[in-house]
Parts: C-alpha cells; sequence; structure tokens
C-alpha cells in the first residue's frame, strides 16, 4: 500500500544504506571467533559517544570519526586489544563501507519518479565522502548531509532540520528512512513521513507501529512513497 507522494526523501546512512559491521567481518579472520560481539559493540560505544558529545554541549565537540575511532579502541580493549595495524586497517574498511544490495534499487525506483534522494547522517563530511565514492551512490543522491554542519548529533531536530533546508521543502513533504529505532522515532516526532526498515527483524519499540511505516528491508521503502 502506498502512502501520500513526498517531494523528497532522505536515508541514514549506517545500518541503513552502509552495512556498519562489514568492516570487522572483512578481518574476521585477525580477530577471531569473538568478532561478531566486538563489531556490536563497536557500534554501541559508536552511538552512546555520539549521543554523549550533543548532551555536553558544543565545546565538546568532536567528529565522528573521532568517536568511530575511540569507540574502536575501546571495543577492541574488550576483547584484549589490538595492534595499531589492525586498527588503522579497520577505520579504513569502515570509511569504505559496501551499501546493502537493496540500496541502489531504492534509490533508483525514487529518482525515477522524480522524488529527490539524500543521505542526513551523523557521519562526517569525509566518512559520507569515501563511503558514498566506494558504494558508487553519489550518482543517486541529490544531497550528502553531514551532522558536522551543525555540530551536534541526531537525535537533535537541528541535525533533522538540515533536510527540510537542503530541499526547501517543509517536513511534512519529505520522508525519512532509517534501521536505527531510536532514529526513526525522532524523525518521526520531528514530522517526517518515516519508514522504519526492521533488517534484522528485532521486536518492536517506541510503538513504531503507530507512527512510523515498518519494512524488512529497502526494497519495499518507494512504495510507501509513490504516487
Amino acid at each position: 500500500m502506498s502512502g501520500s507522494p513526498v517531494d523528497a526523501v532522505v536515508f541514514d546512512a549506517y545500518g541503513t544504506l552502509f552495512d556498519v559491521h562489514a568492516a570487522m567481518a572483512r578481518h574476521a579472520r585477525r580477530l577471531g571467533e569473538s568478532w561478531p560481539s566486538v563489531s556490536a559493540l563497536w557500534r554501541q560505544k559508536q552511538l552512546e559517544y555520539a549521543w554523549v558529545t550533543s548532551l555536553t554541549g558544543p565545546e565538546h565537540w568532536r567528529d565522528f570519526e573521532a568517536l568511530t575511532r575511540e569507540a574502536l579502541h575501546v571495543a577492541l580493549n574488550w576483547n584484549g586489544g589490538a595492534e595499531t595495524r589492525l586498527v588503522e586497517d579497520l577505520m579504513a574498511a569502515y570509511r569504505a563501507l559496501p551499501a546493502y544490495d537493496d540500496a541502489r534499487t531504492a534509490l533508483a525506483a525514487l529518482r525515477g519518479a522524480g522524488i529527490g534522494t539524500a543521505i542526513l547522517s551523523n557521519g562526517s563530511r569525509a566518512m559520507l565522502a569515501d563511503a558514498v565514492a566506494a558504494s558508487q551512490l553519489g550518482p543517486l543522491l541529490d544531497h550528502v548531509l553531514s551532522a558536522d554542519a551543525v555540530r551536534v548529533f541526531k537525535p537533535d531536530p537541528r541535525v533533522y532540520r538540515l533536510a527540510e533546508d537542503a530541499f526547501h521543502r517543509h517536513c511534512s513533504r519529505i520522508g525519512f528512512v532509517s534501521a536505527n529505532a531510536w532514529d526513526a522515532r525522532a524523525a518521526a516526532a520531528y514530522g517526517f513521513r518515516t519508514v522504519w526498515v526492521n533488517r534484522i527483524n528485532q521486536p518492536t519499540e517506541f510503538a513504531m507501529h503507530q507512527i512510523a511505516h515498518l519494512a524488512a528491508d529497502l526494497d519495499a521503502v518507494p512504495a510507501f512513497f509513490l504516487p
């Protein structure tokens, strides 16, 4: 079932378009059998550090790449530590995360219908530029919007406002897509027409079924926004 048409659809990057666990999967043999739990901890700490940075004020601002590196050190230390070479290789792999297979088709379907597309992410400008280049998604995006512009991270409303400013549209005319439940919840509260992509079939939280469309993957997303 399709929803009302929109003028643009904005996508979260990490975990939505890009596979955040691909960096450690690439170096799994060097990390050992515990790599999935280390990768999950890396992601958890990365998000926690972003939220704490936002809450402690602009004087404590550090961009997402710096926080990602700090989170990586903590995750690896929980696993017994790692040599500098592995840290650098993991960070390089994170900057070139692959897109999920369904990312290109979803973006292409929206663009083909004349709907604008963008990334809106906590990622730094440099990180996002590298990921977009590595995945070759650039031709399918009108904008790549980074929290760097406002020096605060999602779920702060100032980040979501970047999408309105970029497209010169009210949030009610913009769709928002995220695989992160907290992000989808905040985007819906801001006023976007939101889709939560529940890739791993996790339990529904934030009463998501009442505030957002639910999808199992990005292939289902265009139908919510096409006329």
